[in-house]
């Protein structure tokens, strides 16, 4: 009965951090809030579930699983790395318009400094 109140809670927890997670997503209105919603509270939904899963197969089957623990590694080692790479393309992207904040007057804050374009010029092939 007790480990069957502990999955339910996880679940739970859980479902609040999905549902908390997909309602930010479709509510926030600047993409870098809404990379924020998805990356952490949603991230800890799916770990709940996946911990619930491992509870239960310890529990309630003849083996344990310990597949739900690499998973929940895996994702909680990557989601923060993607939400920063989405980020910082984001910012390179960006880095010219109006919209982005600027802390202490530094116009290139969190990106490397973009190069000046300009076109190579033609070559000729000879012989």
């Amino acid at each position: 009965m007790v480990v069957e109140i502990i999955i339910a809670a996880c679940l739970v927890i859980a479902g609040f951090f999905g549902l908390v997670g997909s309602f930010g997503l479709i509510k926030l209105d600047h993409p870098m809030a809404r990379l924020h919603a998805p990356t952490k509270a949603t991230t800890l939904g799916v770990g709940g579930v996946l911990i619930a899963s491992v509870i239960y197969s310890f529990a309630f089957e003849e083996h344990g699983s310990l597949h739900e623990l690499l998973i929940t590694l895996f994702l909680f080692i990557t989601a923060p790395i993607t939400a920063n790479f989405i980020s910082k393309a984001y910012l390179h992207r960006h880095e010219l318009e109006e919209e982005l904040p600027e802390p202490n007057g530094d116009t290139n804050w969190a990106t490397l400094e973009r190069p000046e374009w300009s076109p190579e010029p033609e070559k000729t092939q000879e012989g």
